[in-house]
């Protein structure tokens, strides 16, 4: 399946599974399927809800930083790549 690598994970809250990325490239929508891959992170999820500055959004840009649920932990400095199909 052919990715685009679109961010990086900058923090990861444990309590509530939520990672904060950060969008370097392209944009991410709702529905968007990704990868997160790190040295011990390697899973595939849908992007079910996301959020800036704690407001639900639809998009996120480069530049933006958002806030993910995410299904399962995540490292900071994993990167996440969206499935361009």
């Amino acid at each position: 399946m052919p990715e685009e690598e679109i961010g990086e994970v900058t923090h990861y809250f444990t309590k509530i599974g939520v990672a904060v990325i950060r969008i370097k490239n392209g944009e991410l929508r709702k529905g968007d399927r990704i990868v997160i891959r790190g040295k011990t992170t390697n899973f595939q999820q849908v992007v079910n809800s996301m959020q800036i500055q704690n407001k639900d959004v639809e998009v996120a840009r480069a530049g933006d930083e958002i806030g993910l649920k995410v299904d399962e932990r995540v490292r900071e400095k994993d990167t996440v790549y969206k499935i361009t199909e």
